[in-house]
């Protein structure tokens, strides 16, 4: 009966199994899908599997399709909160250094608030940063690629709902992205503040994403006037970037919301 811990940070959600409990499953992908299956499982964007370790842990993501994913920014901050929790931590800690597919991503503790753990994460700096023409549906968008950990396709304009099923759906398992791409629809409401609407590659519409988040971030600063200090706001919450010269920074929280034992066979 392995034990999973339920976590979410601006309603991107997910669910955490330390690899011992992983033991007896020999499909770890029909497994993510099956527990973060929201109606006959217990529900999640991704799972993440982890080994503590000395200043943190080494993770492993699969997207809720089962698919895997490089790095999570909203991942790694639930991760995080989990063994903060499990150390009794305050904002004096050493910072908790977590271990992805994309590189080591170190995390300091800002605040603890009614349960919630803020975090400053060092995200790297962004690579391959290109703006090209993408066809979509017969119509050609302006679109903003780059790596973040994982790769990322960034369309500057219009944040509707309609667009986003329409355009950003679409970019997700476009051709010109072989192992899929995240998608950001951005527009910049002002030079400190972004609003962005999600496709998470694997998942579909997300509240919030981290990675995503730091993609428009880069765009919006780089092609739409934004300011090195932005805020990125989602439909689960405002999270704050900065592009400095050491690379990114991602603040926000997350919390831990319940353990479970997983009992189907």
């Amino acid at each position: 009966m392995p034990r999973l811990i339920k976590t979410q940070a601006f309603g991107n959600d997910f669910l955490l199994i330390e690899t011992g409990e992983l033991r007896e499953i020999a499909d770890r992908s029909a497994f993510a899908r099956d527990v973060c299956d929201r109606h006959r499982g217990i529900g999640a964007d991704g799972l993440i599997m982890f080994q503590q370790q000395n200043g943190g842990a080494r993770m492993h993501l699969l997207n809720a399709d089962g698919s895997r994913s490089e790095v999570s920014g909203n991942g790694v901050r639930c991760l995080a909160a989990w063994i903060a929790l499990q150390q009794g931590a305050n904002v004096a800690q050493p910072p908790i250094e977590v271990e992805t597919e994309a590189g080591i991503k170190r995390l300091e503790l800002l605040a603890v608030d009614a349960g919630k753990y803020t975090f400053r994460a060092a995200m790297g700096q962004p690579e391959a940063i290109a703006r090209e023409p993408i066809s979509v549906r017969g119509e050609e968008v302006s679109a903003v690629t780059m790596r973040v950990g994982n790769p990322q396709c960034v369309v500057l304009g219009e944040v509707s709902e309609a667009r986003l099923h329409a355009v950003a759906s679409q970019l997700a398992i476009h051709p010109r992205f072989p192992e899929g791409t995240n998608v950001e629809l951005a527009t910049v409401v002002a030079p400190d503040h972004v609003r962005i609407l999600i496709w998470e590659r694997g998942v579909g519409p997300t509240e919030a994403s981290g990675t995503g988040a730091c993609a428009a971030a880069v765009a919006a600063i780089r092609y739409g006037g934004a300011a090195a200090d932005v805020r990125i706001e989602s439909p689960g919450g405002t999270q704050r970037v900065e592009w400095r010269d050491d690379g990114l920074y991602l603040t926000g929280w997350a919390e831990v919301v319940a353990e479970a034992r997983w009992l189907k066979a």
